[in-house]
């Protein structure tokens, strides 16, 4: 293996490694908003509901930045076509329902959206380490 080749290998690999952080933090994010989520369907009220938001907030930022990244790795790896989705959309209706009607029925359809990003997150971030083994592999 060339020292050019060499070298782009090494920066597709600092490129999973940057893009693997902001998803290894949205990871953590969605970890606390769930835990929130818990305590605001057991009746934590309106602070456990802002408490919660919060954190998916920092959690969709964490993840709009791993996007981002994933552009920069695509460029490292024009022959592995990964796409990561991860989608913390919530509707404007589920929001205003959790905070203002802040029943169970809409605790537990956010419950539900916290859990469906954490899995997609936890796939991608997988998606990604399978990524990195196989470049060091081809550096070695």
């Amino acid at each position: 293996m060339g020292y050019n080749q060499k070298k782009e290998v090494n920066e597709a690999i600092e490129a999973v490694d940057y893009t693997l952080g902001y998803l290894i933090e949205a990871q953590k994010y969605l970890h606390s908003a769930s835990n929130w989520g818990v305590f605001d369907i057991l009746g934590g009220g309106f602070f456990a509901t802002m408490v919660k938001h919060g954190k998916m907030d920092d959690a969709r930022n964490a993840i709009m930045m791993a996007k981002d990244s994933i552009i920069s790795l695509k460029k490292e790896l024009l022959d592995v076509n990964e796409v990561l989705d991860v989608d913390l959309e919530i509707s404007d209706f589920l929001i205003f329902a959790d905070y203002f009607f802040d029943g169970i029925v809409a605790d537990w359809m956010v419950q539900s959206k916290i859990k469906t990003a954490q899995s997609q997150v936890d796939q991608a971030i997988e998606k990604l380490e399978e990524i990195k083994s196989c470049l060091k592999m081809i550096v070695c």
